[in-house]
């Protein structure tokens, strides 16, 4: 079984993400899981709500139930989470997810499975092969700052490439936007409602004027803007009238 790790520092806090799903507070201490994210066994496309399996680095490899938001994560995405082991009454011991941070695959077949997962419109099983044989470790680098190199490779011309780099942006500002609302304080629950309504230029939206948030996304009320506000530095005084 899993122990709690010297590193844990602070106890889960409540969050709306919680509240308005119905789950009760986490009143274990935080801990720390990391691993493969390998298949998406229920997903709540409303909320981003899902119970998923992860393969566990850190234990053997062994595969584990999550649950929780990871509204932008993909199958065969690395993970490292923060939340608790709790024991539901029905399905047994299952981790809850409080945040994460995506990382990169770190092993070929990682990336081969992480980029034949959908993640990348243009992209399925076979040309994530092709890819990851072409390129190896640096594919994601190659898609990213040089995109063209795709070429090189038989059936992946001009308009699947464009294709291609456009879904990757489109993802990677999905991701950018989930890690951004988790640094102020913000679930992943409320984090689609959030891309949902704004889409691209989410961010610039909400640093110019977070007091938005209160008015154009259903669940988010002045106190939630307000404390996104004074994370990002901006002052009661500067929004007094909003309301």
């Amino acid at each position: 079984m899993y122990g709690i790790p010297s590193r844990t520092k602070r106890f889960a806090p409540v969050t709306c993400a919680d509240t308005k799903l119905g789950f009760p507070p986490l009143d274990h201490m935080m801990e720390t899981l990391r691993g493969t994210l390998e298949e998406i066994v229920y997903l709540d496309e409303e909320t981003g709500y899902v119970v998923a399996q992860v393969l566990d680095e850190e234990h053997r490899g062994e595969l584990v139930t999550v649950v929780g938001n990871l509204a932008s994560a993909t199958v065969g995405e690395l993970l490292e989470m923060q939340g608790a082991w709790v024991e539901h009454p029905r399905y047994g011991r299952q981790f809850r997810i409080e945040t994460y941070e995506p990382l990169l695959p770190a092993t070929v077949s990682g990336l081969r499975r992480y980029l034949s997962s959908g993640l990348i419109k243009g992209i399925g099983p076979t040309f994530a092969s092709r890819i990851v044989e072409q390129f190896g470790l640096d594919a994601i680098e190659v898609i990213e700052k040089d995109p063209e190199r795709l070429r090189q490779l038989p059936g992946l011309g001009e308009k699947r490439v464009a294709r291609i780099r456009e879904a990757w942006e489109e993802q990677r500002e999905i991701k950018n936007l989930m890690l951004f609302l988790q640094s102020h304080g913000v679930s992943t629950y409320l984090g689609v409602k959030i891309h949902k309504t704004y889409g691209h230029g989410a961010i610039d939206i909400i640093r110019e004027n977070p007091f938005r948030l209160a008015e154009d996304v259903w669940g988010i009320g002045f106190k939630t803007a307000d404390r996104i506000a004074q994370s990002l530095g901006h002052t009661r005084y500067n929004y007094g009238d909003c309301t």
